[in-house]
């Protein structure tokens, strides 16, 4: 299993993008996140470093795999 620290919200971002998720807004701090045929919306928050337990929460909300994740980063 791959390492998920000093990821930022930025970052998270442009790997979900990959994966075919698109931003719908902002609300405070956090983008917005939908795909076509998932009922989950993602919502992440941008800041410089993501906690390793927020981002396991949205991977797994976005029914990728942490190695899948990692290879989009």
């Amino acid at each position: 299993m791959g390492r998920l620290n000093n990821i930022s919200g930025k970052d998270a971002v442009k790997a979900f993008q990959k994966a075919g998720w698109q931003p719908i807004g902002q609300v405070g701090s956090h983008l917005v996140m939908v795909k076509p045929g998932m009922r989950a919306n993602l919502s992440i928050p941008q800041h410089r470093e993501l906690s390793v337990g927020t981002l396991r929460a949205l991977i797994r909300h976005s029914e990728l795999t942490v190695e899948e994740f990692l290879t989009l980063l």
